[in-house]
């Protein structure tokens, strides 16, 4: 029961983490470019979006990394 938890809350984490990296910005593209943002303030530093972003996508790769390790050592 607690395994079929786990593994649910796994892919919904490794979804979400693909549409994370996604949005994030490579050369030129990402978040703010999507919304419009022109380039002077994309050189000016991260934006308050761009920082909302990076928080949201590491606190999904930590649960994602925390499941996947407590479901190997449930498994082994």
């Amino acid at each position: 029961m607690l395994t079929d938890a786990l593994v649910v809350v796994d892919v919904v984490a490794a979804l979400g983490l693909i549409v994370l990296i996604l949005l994030h910005s490579g050369r030129g593209g990402g978040l703010s470019d999507m919304f419009g943002a022109s380039a002077g303030s994309s050189a000016a530093g991260s934006t308050v979006a761009e920082r909302n972003l990076d928080r949201i996508t590491i606190t999904f790769v930590l649960v994602f990394v925390f499941v996947t390790i407590s479901l190997a050592l449930r498994w082994s």
